[in-house]
């Protein structure tokens, strides 16, 4: 009979430690869907999507499996979206803490009804042990941290092994600042809205870059007709100066030629 999973993974363990070389597989999926609804999807899509634009150097993922002990593949957690700074930007299956010499520095998890309990306690302690400074818990509708007294977006810093609520970074319009990332965050629309703090600006979500890509190629557009327009009307005004022009030199050519006459 086959071993059972615990039974294998001690076996491997052990196997590492009395050999040094590693022969253990690390899965890249848990078999778990990324998100229970659309909500749940889309705010991790887009909380992904604008830390990558936000943060061009670290390492940002979304569902992606973390193993923060070497030898034991049944401990591992997939946070709905990490950050990783001084770890390279490049793809990868997981995430290894020992391979990658340090745990992510920031994780955000997005509330659904089937995993809010657990982004409240279990990953909460799992985090903390692993030794995530920043732990980030999100509810895209409003619905679900409310009923446990929690707010819809909290961040929470890493203090003596326990996460503490970040609430004396509160800026202006509910924004919270994030240490770690050195952005501002605030729920809004279902959606988590980031702030650079060094530009005062906001980072635009994918759709609202797109559209102002669209609002600039359509400005430009009205630009070149108009400069076109403009160059046409300049084209006919310099037309009908040369016509006038060489009206003016026929009239005093043929004032000259009267004149002319009259002499002789």
């Amino acid at each position: 009979m086959p071993a059972s999973l615990p039974v294998a993974a001690a076996s491997a363990a052990s196997n590492l430690r009395a050999t040094g070389v590693e022969d253990v597989f690390y899965p890249c999926s848990d078999g778990r869907p990324m998100a229970d609804n659309t909500w749940q999807a889309q705010a991790i899509i887009q909380a992904a999507s604008d830390l990558a634009v936000a943060l061009p150097e670290p390492f940002v993922a979304a569902d992606i499996l973390v193993y923060p002990e070497r030898g034991n593949p049944r401990n591992c957690t997939a946070p709905d979206v990490l950050v990783a700074f001084g770890v390279g930007r490049h793809h990868r299956m997981h995430y290894r803490v020992w391979t990658e010499g340090k745990p992510p520095d920031w994780v955000l998890e997005v509330a659904s009804p089937s995993t809010a309990l657990a982004d409240l306690d279990e990953k909460r302690r799992k985090y903390a042990a692993m030794g995530v400074p920043e732990y980030w818990l999100f509810d895209p509708r409003g619905t679900i941290f409310g009923r446990h007294g929690r707010p819809q977006l909290q961040g929470l810093k890493l203090v003596d092994g326990d996460y503490r609520p970040l609430a004396a970074g509160l800026m202006d319009g509910g924004m919270v600042r994030s240490e770690v990332l050195r952005l501002g965050l605030r729920a809004e629309n279902e959606l988590i809205r980031f702030r650079n703090l060094a530009t005062g600006e906001d980072v635009l979500h994918r759709d609202e870059t797109e559209a102002e890509r669209a609002r600039e190629a359509a400005l430009r557009k009205t630009a070149e007709a108009r400069a076109e327009r403009e160059a046409a009307r300049a084209e006919r005004e310099a037309a009908r100066a040369r016509r006038e022009a060489a009206a003016r030199s026929a009239a005093e050519a043929r004032v000259a030629e009267l004149e002319a006459g009259r002499r002789r």
